[in-house]
Order: C-alpha cells, then sequence, then structure tokens
C-alpha cells in the first residue's frame, strides 16, 4: 500500500540497526554523513549494546542534527531493528545500512539519480582491517524475482528503495535472513531490482558477522523459500543448490 501522502519528498531516510559495535560505528557514520546527497535522515536503532555504542552515536548527534537514535526495550534483532526504523523513518526514499559497512561518498547520489525504485549496487570486501579482500563483485544491471531465488545478489547495505513506488512495507520477523526474505517479498510488487555495477560500498567480511555462519544461511534460504513463498519442497532445494554454488564463488574464489 502507498502512503506517498506522509514522504517527504526526495529525502533519504537511513536506517541503521546496531549492537556493540563500538568499533566500527565511527567509521559507518562517517561514511553516511558526508554523503554528496545529503538530504538524509539518519535513523540508527540499539538493540540494548552493552559496549560505547550508544555513546559515540550521541557524540555524532551533538555535531549532525541529521542523527537520531532510538533505543530498543529488549534486545531483539535485526529485523525489529529496521521495522523500527522503517516506521519512524520520514523519507520517500529507504536505504540499509551495517553497523561496520562503509559507503563511498557518492553512493546515494549515484543511486537517486537513477530514478529506480528498488536499487542496488556492486561492493568491495573488506576485513576487520579494512583491507580489500576481494575486489568488485559485479552485479548484473537488473534482476527478477525469478533470479534472486538462485542468487544472493544483493548486499543490504547497497539497498535504496523508493517508497513512492515501492508502497509501505515491514521486513519478515526472523532473526536472520530478513533481508533476503524482504527483496523477495518486494519483488513481487515491481517487476526488477536494477544495480549499479560500479563498488560503492564496503562490505565487511568479518569473523564474527552474522553471513559467516554459511550453513545455517543456506538453511535459512530453503527455509525462506518454502515458508515465506510458499515455493514447493523440490524446487527450493533446487532452487538453494543454485544459490550455494554463487555465494560460494562470491566469497571465496577470486
Amino acid at each position: 500500500m502507498q502512503k506517498d501522502n506522509i514522504y517527504i519528498k526526495n529525502l533519504i531516510s537511513v536506517i541503521i540497526p546496531v549492537y556493540n559495535s563500538a568499533k566500527t560505528i565511527r567509521e559507518t557514520l562517517n561514511s553516511v554523513i558526508k554523503q554528496t546527497y545529503d538530504n538524509i535522515e539518519v535513523i540508527i536503532i540499539d538493540d540494548c549494546s552493552t559496549d560505547e555504542t550508544v555513546k559515540i552515536i550521541l557524540d555524532f548527534a551533538k555535531i549532525d542534527t541529521r542523527i537520531n537514535l532510538f533505543s530498543l526495550d529488549y534486545n531483539s534483532g535485526a529485523a525489529v531493528a529496521r521495522n523500527y526504523g522503517i516506521n519512524k523513518a520520514k523519507g520517500q526514499y529507504l536505504a540499509f545500512i551495517d553497523s561496520d559497512d562503509l559507503w563511498l561518498k557518492d553512493k546515494l547520489q549515484k543511486q537517486i539519480d537513477t530514478d529506480y525504485p528498488f536499487v542496488y549496487t556492486a561492493i568491495k570486501m573488506i576485513n576487520d582491517n579494512n583491507e580489500i579482500i576481494k575486489d568488485k563483485l559485479s552485479v548484473p544491471l537488473k534482476v527478477s524475482y525469478n533470479y534472486l531465488l538462485r542468487n544472493t545478489i544483493i548486499v543490504t547495505s547497497s539497498v535504496l528503495i523508493n517508497r513512492n513506488i515501492i508502497g509501505d512495507f515491514n521486513m519478515p520477523l526472523r532473526r536472520s535472513g530478513q533481508d533476503y526474505a524482504t527483496w523477495l517479498l518486494l519483488l513481487r510488487r515491481t517487476k526488477y531490482a536494477y544495480g549499479i555495477d560500479e563498488a560503492l560500498v564496503l562490505y565487511r567480511k568479518g569473523k564474527n558477522s552474522l553471513s559467516s555462519n554459511k550453513l545455517k544461511s543456506i538453511n535459512q534460504v530453503y527455509e525462506i523459500q518454502t515458508k515465506n513463498e510458499s515455493i514447493s519442497k523440490i524446487k527450493a532445494f533446487f532452487n538453494t543448490l543454485c544459490f550455494c554454488m554463487y555465494a560460494f564463488k562470491k566469497h571465496y574464489l577470486k
């Protein structure tokens, strides 16, 4: 359902869930607030951090009024945190970034210039020391729902959504895999997601990242397809095999 009458035109709402992100949140926030496209609001949702995360964010908020911090009462996971942010967002556009990833300075400008309703970008992978461990992972210029069933191409920190076209939405309430489930949900509303084949995101592949548990990720793909998308078990199994082959290539092959 579209609710364009309540969105602020051309404003990008940047959603950042955080949990014990003190080691990386400074760099992440700097990459957001230094974007060449500056008509943004930054919505940060703290999921009950116990380190210095909140203090660091509050220090940023003192010098940049675009930053808004909200705190959950209970540790609830990324889906709940992102949905909280989505429901607080005032912008026509939604962008997501994880608390350890980085944006190149013209990421948002290049995306909004495309005028596509659902747009993502290529990425480079970095480690915990900000060293590039995998150069640009090219992306196709557009992907469909059926393509995404077999491929792991869309990275959350690269996405920009135009809610005036896509409409309002919330992420499925899953502890993990909610981003993939969301892109499938949105591709049932619009024909394609469009790619910019330029590495505008530095995606951190840390030792403790959620995506590091590959067996769990594989199970999530199958579960999302059978439960969220009501796809038959045989077809979902075949899709998951294809998904695994691409994921292996993306993460491990040079």
